[in-house]
C-alpha cells in the first residue's frame, strides 16, 4: 500500500524527468564550468565572471598610533612656547580618548628627538608626567638629555639629584654616563669628579667612555699619577659583545674611540660602548671559533681613585 511520502517522491521524479531530461540538464550546466586558473574575479552564476574595479570610496587615511603620533607632532609644532597654550593643545588632542594614549605620545617623543626639538620634548614629557603617565626611567632619561641639550643645566642637575636620591642603589649606569658627558663637555670638572666618585662608592663599573673622559681630564690638569691609577684599575677591554643580525657575537674591541674636545654630539660619544647595536659583519672581526674568556681585572674593593670631597 502506497503511503503519502512515497507518492510525493514519485511525483517529484516524474516532473523532473518530464521537464528536465538528462541531456537538457547537462547542457544547461555547461556554463557553470569554473576556470582552471584562479584569477582575481568573482564568478557570477548567471552572467559569468565579473571584473573587479577599484573602489572609489576607499580612503587612504591610516588609523593607528604612527599616524596619530605624526598628527600630535604637527599639532604642537606651530605653537608658541607658552606653557598654557601647549598644554591646552595636548589636552584637546586626547580629549576623546577613553585611556591615555601612552604609545602615541612615546612615538611622538621619538619623532621629536629625531628632529632635535628639545623644547617640545621637554614640554610634552612634563605634560605627560603631570598626568601621572609614563613615569619610567626612559622618560626621565630623555627629559634629562633634552634639558642638557637645551642649555638648562640647573634643571638637569635638579632632576639628576632627585632621581639619584630616590634610586640610590638601582640607578642605571647610562645616567652616570650622561651626567659625566654633560660636565665633560662644559668643563665642569669638580662635579664630574663627584659623579665618578659616587659610581665608585656604589660599586658601578664605569664604561670605556667614562674612563676615557675622566682620564682626559686628569691629563689636562696634570694629575698623571691619578691617570695611571685609573688606567691600571680600569684597563680597556679586549673583547666586547654586539648583536649582529639578532645574534650575540663576541668581537675584538680594537677600535675604541678616544675622548674628543666636545665638537660632536654627546650622544655619539657617551653611548657608543654601552649600547648593543647592529652592525655589518664586514666592518667587524668576528671570531667564529674558540674565543678566550674576558680577562678584565675587577676593581679592588675599598679603594677609590677620587674622594667625594675633591676640590
Amino acid at each position: 500500500m502506497l503511503t503519502t511520502s512515497m507518492v510525493g517522491v514519485s511525483l517529484v521524479r516524474m516532473l523532473t524527468l518530464r521537464y528536465y531530461s538528462p541531456p537538457d540538464l547537462i547542457g544547461r550546466l555547461q556554463f557553470l564550468e569554473f576556470p582552471k586558473k584562479v584569477s582575481n574575479c568573482v564568478v557570477c552564476a548567471a552572467k559569468g565572471p565579473r571584473p573587479r574595479y577599484p573602489r572609489v570610496w576607499k580612503t587612504r587615511t591610516k588609523v593607528g598610533t604612527v599616524s596619530k603620533s605624526l598628527k600630535l607632532v604637527e599639532c604642537i609644532k606651530g605653537l608658541s612656547n607658552v606653557k598654557e597654550e601647549v598644554y591646552g593643545a595636548l589636552d584637546s588632542f586626547i580629549a576623546w580618548d577613553l585611556e591615555f594614549p601612552l604609545i602615541t605620545v612615546k612615538k611622538a617623543l621619538k619623532a621629536l628627538e629625531h628632529e632635535k626639538e628639545w623644547k617640545r620634548i621637554i614640554q610634552v614629557t612634563k605634560w605627560m608626567l603631570s598626568k601621572g603617565q609614563g613615569r619610567t626611567m626612559g622618560s626621565y632619561y630623555l627629559l634629562l638629555y633634552a634639558l642638557a641639550e637645551d642649555g638648562r643645566i640647573d634643571e638637569a642637575e635638579e632632576l639628576w639629584t632627585r632621581l639619584f636620591s630616590d634610586n640610590l642603589e638601582s640607578m642605571p649606569r647610562v645616567f652616570f654616563d650622561r651626567m659625566i658627558s654633560i660636565y665633560y663637555r662644559r668643563q665642569m670638572h669638580d662635579k664630574m669628579f663627584e659623579v665618578f666618585a659616587d659610581m665608585e662608592e656604589l660599586g658601578i663599573r664605569p664604561t670605556v667612555s667614562i674612563v676615557n673622559m675622566v682620564g682626559d681630564v686628569f691629563q689636562k690638569l696634570g694629575m698623571l699619577d691619578k691617570y695611571q691609577k685609573l688606567k691600571n684599575k680600569y684597563p680597556p677591554p679586549k673583547w666586547e659583545y654586539r648583536y649582529i643580525k639578532g645574534k650575540r657575537v663576541k668581537i675584538r674591541s680594537h677600535n675604541l674611540r678616544e675622548p674628543e674636545n666636545g665638537n660632536k654630539e654627546v650622544n655619539e660619544f657617551s653611548n657608543e660602548s654601552n649600547r648593543d647595536y647592529e652592525s655589518n659583519s664586514d666592518e667587524l672581526e668576528v671570531d667564529q671559533y674558540e674565543v678566550p674568556e674576558l680577562d678584565e681585572p675587577e676593581p679592588e674593593p675599598g679603594e677609590s681613585l677620587i674622594s667625594p670631597s675633591v676640590p
